[in-house]
């Protein structure tokens, strides 16, 4: 070959290679400047970027170059044969702006891929021309603040296999545009729809290509289509978070059980039925979760071998039975165990904790039994909760093989013994929980001096006692932020010399006397927040040196003056002392004042006038049972907070302040037991929240009246007007308007979050003979007391409609007329009392049927007939009808037809102990409460004054029942459910995100 000729091919060669390598890197220019023009229509912001982009987020777009070809820019794909851009992947950019139809974007018409997600389109619709994409496969526009509904012309994109558009809060998809999204997408391969609107029935027809659909938390109703579980290439099924939604699971293999990786239901009901055998055969899964789903029974055996499983969690159901062992060598790759809040039972199996990979395990609220037994070594475990079960014994030596946990909860059991000194051995651990079991002895403090780590530490309420053997050197850990010691036998505190970053302390409960030391008060100066040294012996204490937002000095020993705290106190508790003097008015500095428990003191003098200008933020002012006099003149803002204003057995006088008209958020008021004189303040039935209202023992005077037009008193659950001077009839107009009083409401507020959860509201109910102190204002125990004052004419039939009261008492007035038959509809009431009045007539049959009905008395008017017969009537005594020489029947009389209940000897009034017993359980247990806004939770106590009985000693079992259900109640219970718990599961949620 001749060397012109190779000359010409390798310049011909080279020449070809130039244009074939021009022509694919050189994107086409319209392609490019609709790249451009969609870039200027945002703007970046970094600030707007997901959390979920972590690092990755950065703007993509800021190194686009003209200069250069578009095709290589980031984030852009091109086609090499036509130049056009066939992928565009813009996620984590930080972008904001709009995108509408007229975008740019929409001009790259062949593109296949298109990612959009986390950034920030604030609120642009999702516009129809994405459903021009006619090559589409993959479409993600997720967690970008995008609204409206989502255009049916998404369905047209017939090639699509992925479509994420989750977490998109404002953004909705029509029930039949959902139903053809499914049917139209037959390549459909990946479904996100998380966060989206759609309030539909699942369709029976979607593709059979499906391998993910995420549903979590559309609103989707009605029942899972059984076809889903069939999916053959299923992998990731979550429908999470659709509570009325509906399910039942195959009985038999399913199609999906060799490919279903992820099943996750949470909130599914799924109506009490059994987890089935088959769902252990899903060899394939991974991650399992099915809490609050409503299961019930076992679980079962097959669910224990899977292999593959990494995640459980069956939280909150009402599975039963015991943890059943295992047969194979399965959960070797379980990683969260979480089982909590069900009724399993029996022994917790030792295999559980010497799982391989096991690093969370959650076995709270259940019914396990029996001491924890010695386990294998377990290098993996951080998180172990097996609180608030029946557990007994002696913790095993095993615990100190768990070198790499983090967080220990054994709190609301039985365990007993000394505590271990092998706890010092956990150098990782952060979170401490033994409160309320038996673990007894002393404790030298020294254990926990070597946990360096250690923020979190509880021993509330067990049968032990600190003690410091070496003084100086044993300390708690200077790590510590939260340690609570009620109830320890706390009476010395030099080893808190070293815990300078406590957050919150609580050593109520304990014999902690005199004063807190100086040192100590310069200890808590700059990291305290949260103080309790409730139920101590404290005579003194300098507030001033301390800035907790909440201080609690309740049931101490204080005397003298009120002293004046800090003024960035939030709540102040000082209740149960016995200080004097006047309320100064200093009081009113602290503007950042949301709680005031000044009761049950000796205080004495003016409430000062400026108290009311606190009220736009102060929500509870209690200063009940003091000796506060004068006229109550505080006014009170239009912006008020108050939720609870109690002014309870003072020496109050004059009339009722009409500001209080402007405490929209009242909910309970209590001035009983005071010298007001006035009328009726019917202009506090305009307070939309007030549910609780007690005017008793006062001066208050004339006749109740109210237009019939108007809706007054909406919420009002507990009204309590006797012992005044009430005059004419009986006020049924104000009757009519009672909602809350005509309905039986099984639901209750959701408490709130607030910091100081435990100020418990009271009120004092008549009921049985006993005046009780019911602390927490009951949501269900509806009461309605007008007695003791001059109310005159008939009982309105109406008042059977107030089918919600618990306890209705009209004794001591002018009533007459005969009994309404109306009354048999009030058919939870417990006690009704219509005594001393000028009745007629006879008592109607229709009050047999009342099986609540515990106390009835109609004693001392002028009723005749015979007595009806009834369960309940059966258990009452003479008394309840003494003065009534017209009445015949049981207990009276033999007569009215034959008497098949034997006649009692006593002619005293005693009630029947297994029924008040009932009454005692229901007023202690299971009764639902409501509380004031900042959030009162389930529980209350009973403290009891006595009014008058012919049965001392009666009277004194029932006070010793009082006494011991209150303490054991206190002890395992109430007080873990008060601010306290509100700061464990606080702090519990930062733990576990460790």
């Amino acid at each position: 070959m001749g060397y012109g000729r190779l000359l010409f091919l390798l310049l011909a060669s080279f020449f070809l290679c130039r244009l074939v390598f021009s022509s694919s890197e050189i994107c086409r220019r319209d392609q490019s400047l609709a790249l451009v023009e969609f870039n200027q229509s945002f703007v970046v912001d970094a600030s707007s970027a997901s959390f979920l982009c972590d690092e990755q987020s950065y703007p993509k777009t800021s190194s686009w170059n003209m200069n250069e070809d578009c095709c290589s820019w980031e984030g852009v794909i091109c086609d090499e044969t036509s130049g056009h851009v066939i992928e565009l992947d813009l996620s984590c950019s930080q972008l904001v702006g709009e995108i509408d139809s007229n975008s740019s974007v929409f001009r790259l018409s062949h593109l296949q891929r298109l990612n959009l997600s986390m950034n920030d389109f604030y609120g642009s619709h999702i516009s129809p021309q994405f459903g021009r994409f006619s090559s589409l496969t993959h479409l993600n526009l997720s967690n970008s603040n995008f609204s409206g509904q989502i255009p049916s012309e998404i369905s047209h994109l017939s090639k699509l296999q992925s479509l994420f558009l989750s977490d998109n809060s404002e953004l909705g998809l029509a029930a039949y545009d959902f139903k053809m999204l499914l049917q139209n997408l037959t390549q459909l391969r990946e479904l996100h729809l998380s966060g989206v609107s759609i309030s539909s029935t699942i369709p029976l027809n979607f593709s059979s290509h499906l391998t993910t659909m995420r549903l979590r938390g559309t609103r989707l109703y009605g029942l899972i289509p059984e076809r889903i579980f069939n999916l053959p290439n299923l992998e990731t099924l979550d429908l999470s978070y659709n509570d009325k939604l509906n399910g039942y699971f195959p009985k038999n293999k399913w199609n999906s059980s060799a490919s279903l990786k992820e099943l996750d239901l949470v909130g599914v009901n799924f109506s009490g039925n059994y987890l089935p055998e088959s769902i252990g055969y899903i060899t394939s899964l991974q991650r399992l979760v099915l809490s609050s789903c409503n299961l019930s029974g076992p679980i079962p055996k097959s669910l224990w071998n899977l292999i593959r499983l990494e995640y459980m969690d069956l939280q909150d159901n009402h599975l039963e039975g015991p943890i059943f062992p295992r047969f194979t060598g399965g959960l070797q790759n379980l990683s969260t165990l979480m089982l909590s809040n069900n009724s399993l039972n029996g022994a917790i199996p030792s295999w559980i904790f010497s799982l391989p990979l096991l690093s969370h395990l959650d076995l709270s609220n259940n019914h396990f039994s029996g001491q924890l037994k010695d386990f294998r070594y377990n290098s993996v475990l951080v998180i172990i909760d097996v609180s608030e079960n029946q557990l007994q014994g002696f913790l095993p030596k095993s615990i100190q093989n768990l070198n790499s946990v983090v967080s220990i909860n054994l709190a609301l059991n039985q365990l007993q013994g000394p505590l271990p000194k092998s706890f010092q051995k956990l150098l990782n651990l952060t979170y401490l929980d033994l409160s309320y079991n038996n673990f007894n002895d002393s404790i030298d403090v020294s254990v926990f001096s070597d946990l360096k780590q250690l923020w979190y530490l509880d021993l509330s309420f067990n049968s032990i006692s600190l003690t410091n053997e070496n003084k100086v050197k044993s300390t708690v850990p200077e790590s510590l932020e939260y340690l609570y010691l009620s109830g320890c036998e706390v009476n010395e505190l030099d080893f808190l010399r070293s815990a300078n970053q406590l957050q919150t302390l609580d050593l109520s409960n304990n014999k902690i006397r005199g004063r807190i030391p100086d040192w100590l008060l310069s200890n808590w100066m700059h990291s305290i927040s949260n103080l309790n040294l409730s139920h101590n012996m404290l005579t003194s204490i300098d507030l001033i040196r301390l800035p907790p937002l909440t201080i609690d000095l309740r049931s101490n020993f204080l005397r003298g003056m009120l002293p004046i705290p800090p003024t960035s106190v939030e709540y102040f508790f000082i209740s149960n002392n016995s200080l004097t003097g006047e309320i100064p008015s200093s009081i009113c500095n602290l503007t950042s004042l949301k709680v005031l428990d000044l009761a049950r003191n000796n205080l004495k003098g003016a409430i000062p006038q400026c108290l009311g200008n606190m009220s736009d933020q102060l929500e509870v002012l209690d200063m009940q049972h003091n000796s506060l006099s004068g006229n109550l003149r505080t006014a009170f803002s239009s912006g008020s907070q108050l939720r609870s204003f109690n002014l309870h057995d003072n020496k109050l006088e004059g009339k009722i302040p009409r500001s209080l008209a402007n405490c929209k958020e009242l909910e309970v008021l209590d001035l009983g037991n005071n010298h007001l004189s006035d009328t009726f303040p019917m202009w506090l039935g305009t307070l939309p929240n007030l549910q609780v209202l007690s005017l008793r023992s006062n001066n208050l005077h004339g006749p109740i009246r109210t237009s019939r037009s108007l809706k007054l008193f909406p919420q009002l659950r507990m009204l309590d007007l006797s012992s005044n001077a009430f005059t004419a009839e009986l006020p049924t107009s104000l009757f009519r308007s009672l909602k809350a009083m005509r309905r039986i409401d099984q639901t209750i507020k959701a408490p709130g979050d607030d910091a100081q959860a435990y100020y418990r509201d009271s009120v004092t109910v008549v009921t049985k003979g006993l005046e009780l102190k019911v602390v927490r204002i009951l949501s269900l125990y509806t009461t309605m007391d007008l007695s003791s004052n001059k109310f005159e004419g008939h009982i309105g039939s109406m008042m059977g409609d107030l089918i919600a009261l618990r306890v209705l008492n009209l004794s001591h007035n002018g009533l007459q007329g005969h009994m309404p038959p109306s009354l048999g509809k009030l058919s939870v009431v417990e006690s009704l009392d219509l005594s001393s009045n000028n009745l007629s007539g006879e008592i109607p049959k229709q009050l047999a049927s009342l099986t609540s009905l515990a106390v009835l008395n109609l004693s001392r008017n002028h009723l005749e007939g015979c007595i009806p017969k009834g369960p309940q009537f059966a258990t009452f005594g003479k008394n309840s009808y003494e003065g009534n020489d017209g009445l015949q029947g049981f207990p009276v009389s033999g007569g009215c037809g034959i008497n098949l209940i034997p006649e009692k000897n006593n002619t005293t009034f005693e009630p029947d102990e297994e029924s008040d017993s009932t009454f005692l359980s229901e007023l202690s247990w299971e009764v639902v409460l409501m509380g004031y806004g900042s959030g009162l939770i389930i529980g209350f106590s009973i403290a009891y004054v006595m009014l008058s009985s012919r049965k001392p000693n009666w009277l004194s079992r029932i006070y010793e029942d009082l006494e011991y259900r209150i303490s054991m109640r206190s002890r395992k219970k109430q007080q873990c459910h008060t601010s306290q718990m509100h700061y464990r599961r606080r702090v519990r949620r930062r733990n576990n995100g460790i």
